[in-house]
């Protein structure tokens, strides 16, 4: 099991018995007596029905914590880290949160383990319409493990079109702001595909307000602006804001002023 477990320190159940099928190994213990038996010994511990990860040598299995990140990747068998946390993941995140989202097409409940909270999203339905639910999907390595997480540029997109799910405006701008460089032919094909105009507009305005900072080329933020709303949309209907009539979008006062950075 020595073996399995510098593999895989976060793993379920399935990853298990694939791992013993390839080694052909015979089991001569069933799959739940040989964890239990090394949950008893305080080797590995449960993150809940079917996920579990191992403890290191010499670490306290009561307070020893799992990567997060790994935790959320194996969630669900099609689990996709997405907005906040795959800002966090690419370092792009302005705060350090404690809450993990992840995308899934299954009904999961949120969980909760030593702090961090592991928040299940479901896939945005125009995706999932048009069979293109993994548009922008890519895999990274983490402490030897495939992670599924959104691209930098679906990242930046999702983020606008869920800000509920991200964070307060002043979040969403500075980490996005913190991006060095991203494909926007990619970021402008997502916003299409999503085929949301509300959506279209803050994405393009984000564009707009940052095109010197990214080198924008006029073709970007034409294709927006074919999209944008017959009729001017809010941004955000809990926030005051002034109407950017290019857009057609009331924008928050504190995004247009960027309030934030007076603050000392």
């Amino acid at each position: 099991m020595e073996e399995f477990f510098i593999k895989y320190p976060v793993f379920t159940i399935s990853d298990l018995k694939d791992y013993r099928l390839s080694k052909s190994l015979s089991l001569e213990r069933t799959i739940e007596t040989l964890l239990a038996y090394y949950v008893e010994r305080g080797r590995l511990i449960r993150i809940k029905r079917g996920l579990y990860a191992v403890v290191p040598k010499g670490s306290n299995p009561d307070t020893f914590s799992p990567d997060p990140f790994l935790l959320a990747s194996k969630m669900s068998d099609d689990a996709v880290l997405i907005n906040h946390t795959a800002l966090e993941f690419f370092g792009y995140a302005y705060s350090i949160y404690h809450r993990f989202t992840y995308q899934t097409v299954h009904s999961n409940n949120q969980v909760q383990f030593r702090g961090n909270v592991f928040f299940p999203v479901s896939i945005p339905g125009e995706l999932m319409r048009k069979k293109k639910e993994e548009v922008g999907v890519i895999t990274k390595e983490r402490q030897g493990q495939n992670i599924r997480v959104s691209s930098i540029e679906r990242t930046l997109v999702d983020c606008l079109d869920k800000p509920k799910v991200t964070g307060s405006w002043e979040e969403i701008w500075r980490s996005l702001e913190g991006v060095e460089y991203f494909n926007p032919d990619e970021v402008v094909a997502y916003t299409v595909l999503l085929n949301n105009r509300t959506t279209a507009a803050k994405v393009g305005f984000f564009l707009w307000q940052h095109r010197e900072q990214y080198m924008l080329e006029d073709k970007h933020l034409h294709t927006l602006k074919k999209m944008v709303p017959r009729s001017p949309h809010y941004m955000d209907r809990s926030k005051e804001g002034s109407l950017i009539k290019e857009w057609n979008l009331i924008v928050p006062d504190e995004v247009t002023e960027h309030t934030w950075s007076n603050v000392v």
